[in-house]
Order: C-alpha cells, then structure tokens, then sequence
C-alpha cells in the first residue's frame, strides 16, 4: 500500500500541471464539488502545503542564505520588484476592473513558488539557489506583500496591512518553520524519507482543492459573464507570467550570472506562490470575489509554463549539443 501510495505521489507530482487543470474543468461542470474549500478550511489547506515544503528543508538549506549573500539579496530584490511592478503595469495596460486588478497585483507581490525548485532541477539550473531563494522570498513575504499591496493596490481598496501579515505568518512562516523542525528532528529515522517522497502528491492534492475552490466561488460569475471574461483574464496572467520569466533572465545577465543562475532567477521570478495569493484574496478581498479568479488561473498556469520553460532550456542545450558534435 505504501509502495503504491509513493507511486501516486511521484505521478502527481510529474504531471501536477494536468491534475490541477483536470481537477479545474471538472469543478467548472460540478461547482459543488469543492464549494467545501472556503475561509479557515483553505487557509489550513495552503498551510500543509507549507508544511510539506518544510519537511524538505533541511538546515544546509538555510546555510545557503550565509554562504551566498549577494546571489540571494540579487533574487530577493528581483523577486519583490520585477513582479509586483509587471502587475502594476498589466493593470493599467488591460484596464482591468478593480476585482480582478487586485487579484493580478496580488500575485506579483507574492513570494516564489513551491514548485520552481523542482523546474530549476528539471532544467540543470542551481538548485541550491532555487532553493535559497524559495526560503528568502517566504520569510521576507509577511512583510513585503502587504507593504507592495499597500504601494500598489492601496488606491483600489483598503488594505489590512497587519490582518495580511499575521495571516502570512500563519499560513506560510509557522507550518514551514514546524516542518523544518519535523526533518531536523526526525531526519535520521528510516521511516522519515518515506514520509517525505509522500510530501509533493500531497501538496499537489491540496493545490488542486485550492483551485477547485475557487472555481466553485466564481462559478456563477464566469457563467454570467462567459468565455471573454476567462479569456481576457488568462491573457494578463500569461503576460504577467512570461515577462517575469524574461525580465528575470535579464536580471541575471546583468548581474553576470552563469547559465545555471540564470535560469534559476528566471524560473523563481516567474512562478509566484498563487496558491497563498488565493487564500489571500478569499480572506482580505471576500468583497470582490472575481480577485481569485487570477490566482486560481495562476495556480495551474504558472506550473504549466514552468514545465515548458524547463522542457525549452533543456531542448536548446541538446540543440547546442548536436551543433558542437556536427
């Protein structure tokens, strides 16, 4: 049964782009099926996703945030201003209305994702750097993302900047900072790495609730409005996507980074942690329901882009690779 359970984990975690989109289109036709996933039960949802990226941590992974200062301050930076500064932009550019305006700027203040760290593996980036970055860009999150909501978004809506930070604190720093407790502790034991390898299938399960969840919240709305509406919101999450994707790369051609740091600092500027954004949103901007509608989309997007961008920097090294030899 274990074995099995290990297989499933592996299988989700390789193909978690397609479960999150199935699980998505599934909803939209049976909105009832997570309308379970609302208020404390997605927040407690998004903290065992946190928790389960802590039990990966180890203490040589906070290390890193020592050993390499200037690559780490370089990310961080880039994190917090390239994204929230796109989103700014994009906002402006679509005209979008308030609500999903909020969901959009929401996300780019938000740290890097979970799951960049497993891209920048897939595509022989610096997985200590991924890594170090991930780790930076969560603890710095209570304070930065309220702060760049307050800069960005404060003329839309009223921001609760302490509410946000306390919420962050619970649902991002307390579950990561047990889980690294968890592994320090527990690391030794035989049974310990089993527990681990059932960790990504977990968290891609309970991605997959999030975003179902908030299919089911907007369901009616995107029925209402229709197609145009996905749409035209999907186009300013691909846009926002993509050029942290490339603004990011050029960040790391400007600080002279490697090849593997640049693909790195690409990939961890790009993805952002939608999954937070939604739970966010749900809790601070219950009003304007549609502003989860972009993390939502971000949620499966951002996997799925990260994937491809993996798969495109491993295909161009092959290319490159054939060149040499012929």
């Amino acid at each position: 049964m274990l074995a099995l359970l290990q297989k499933i984990s592996k299988l989700l975690a390789a193909h978690a782009s397609l479960f999150v989109t199935a699980i998505a289109i599934i909803t939209f036709f049976l909105p009832d099926l997570f309308v379970w996933v609302r208020g404390t039960t997605q927040t407690v949802i998004l903290g065992i996703i946190m928790l389960t990226m802590g039990l990966t941590l180890t203490t040589e992974d906070f290390r890193i945030l020592g050993k390499r200062p200037w690559d780490i301050l370089i990310g961080a930076v880039a994190q917090f201003f390239i994204m929230p500064c796109v989103a700014w932009l994009l906002v402006r550019v679509f005209h979008l209305e308030p609500a999903l305006a909020l969901g959009i700027l929401l996300v780019g203040c938000c740290p890097g994702g979970v799951s960049s760290n497993i891209m920048s593996y897939l595509c022989h980036g610096d997985v200590a750097f991924s890594v170090g970055m991930t780790c930076a860009s969560t603890l710095l999150a209570p304070v930065m993302t309220p702060l760049l909501m307050e800069l960005t978004a404060g003329e839309i809506i009223e921001i609760d900047a302490i509410g946000m930070f306390i919420n962050i604190l619970i649902v991002t720093i307390i579950p990561v900072g047990i889980g690294c407790f968890l592994n320090y502790m527990y690391s030794k034991r035989k049974s310990f790495p089993t527990i681990q390898s059932l960790m990504p299938g977990l968290s891609v399960v309970c991605l997959a609730c999030i975003v179902g969840g908030v299919i089911s919240t907007v369901h009616d709305e995107l029925i209402s409005r229709g197609f145009v509406l996905f749409i035209w919101t999907f186009a300013v999450v691909l846009c926002h996507n993509t050029l942290g994707y490339l603004l990011g790369y050029l960040a790391g051609v400007v600080s002279k980074f490697n090849k593997a740091k640049k693909r790195t600092i690409s990939i961890e500027v790009g993805m952002q942690n939608a999954g937070l954004a939604t739970v966010l949103a749900g809790n601070f901007f219950a009003a304007q329901p549609l502003a989860v509608l972009p993390c939502a989309i971000s949620c499966a997007w951002h996997s799925i882009s990260g994937t491809i961008l993996a798969g495109l920097f491993v295909w161009w090294d092959k290319r490159k690779e054939l060149g040499v030899r012929s």
